[in-house]
């Protein structure tokens, strides 16, 4: 951290941006970083670029902050990444990035090359709020960023249940709790309360899911007409993949959505043996062993088919192929 704090401490200005679809640690991530950057840092103007997000994180410091006009012609004096586990998936936020005077990666993505000019990435932690906590002086953490971390936490760990989560991960959560945050709260209002369609688009997925590869797979889709149907956006299918996970007798779980014609968004979950970070990657996505993504363009057919043919490099089968 003191080479940030470095970077940091000779900036006027540090645009702090996450990646495409950001989720629950991506938020949690990059608002911690604002409040405790504007917490320590007075002097120092924090701008946060993020795509659109789920509405359930709105409640958290410095939500109605976030720009989302990529086009800005400014040039910040430093800018930090948070929890991109390449250049891609910065999506728009690349040129913010490119066009900065000094760049930071903070990261926890086994994927993720060091893209940055300072890079800080720990594959073996939970959560980029994870890895923010441990950096972050905890005398100087503000409630309100340490709900931020806690969002963050709990989302890339399926509120301490995933296989990522440690006694470092535990005791960062109690000690964000005794910070007096409502940590019963958050867990309810931001991981598991659905609205109406919400459910309604999860229960549609669970009835049309298939298994397959002797029942040890699981996929579901949702196609762009079935989106306007029940009136939902991607934000709204948040959950579904892990959903599919728990399926008894699965050993991975894959969700796909339909961003355009014929391209789709792949989720993929893992129980066991498989790593799904290196299906992910051989299709130019990322993530973790237990919980990666891609794009594939193609039909449904064809990007099961295409999986497939990865997954089984792993993934034992009695029939022996």
């Amino acid at each position: 951290m003191d080479r940030i704090n470095e970077l940091i401490k000779n900036a006027s200005s540090v645009a702090v941006i996450g990646h495409v679809r950001p989720d629950g640690d991506c938020v949690g991530s990059c608002l911690a970083l604002q409040n405790y950057l504007k917490d320590t840092n007075p002097d120092l103007r924090t701008d946060v670029f993020l795509g659109a997000f789920s509405d359930v994180f709105r409640f958290l410091k410095g939500a109605d902050e976030i720009r989302s006009d990529f086009e800005t012609k400014e040039t910040y004096d430093l800018c930090i990444s948070l929890d991109a586990s390449d250049l891609e998936r910065l999506g728009e936020g690349r040129q913010i990035f490119e066009a900065a005077k000094r760049t930071v990666c903070l990261d926890h993505h086994v994927t993720n090359p060091g893209f940055a000019q300072t890079n800080h990435v720990e594959p073996d932690t939970s959560s980029t709020s994870e890895v923010l906590f441990y950096l972050f002086d905890y005398d100087k953490i503000s409630i309100a960023a340490a709900e931020c971390l806690y969002v963050g936490i709990i989302h890339d760990t399926g509120v301490f249940k995933h296989s990522n989560t440690t006694q470092r991960t535990m005791q960062a959560g109690g000690m964000l709790i005794d910070k007096g945050i409502n940590h019963s709260q958050i867990i309810d209002d931001t991981f598991y309360k659905k609205s109406y369609v919400q459910n309604q688009i999860l229960g549609r997925a669970l009835m049309e899911s298939v298994v397959f590869l002797e029942k040890k797979c699981i996929f579901s889709v949702i196609k762009q007409k079935d989106m306007v149907f029940y009136g939902v956006n991607a934000t709204d299918l948040d959950g579904i993949v892990d959903q599919l996970r728990i399926t008894e007798g699965i050993e991975v779980a894959i969700f796909l959505y339909e961003m355009e014609a014929h391209v789709y968004k792949v989720s993929m979950r893992s129980n066991h043996t498989v790593d799904v970070s290196r299906v992910a990657s051989y299709f130019g996505g990322g993530g973790h062993k237990k919980a990666a993504g891609c794009t594939i363009t193609g039909s449904v057919y064809d990007v099961i088919n295409n999986l497939s043919q990865q997954i089984v490099l792993q993934l034992p089968l009695e029939s022996g192929s």
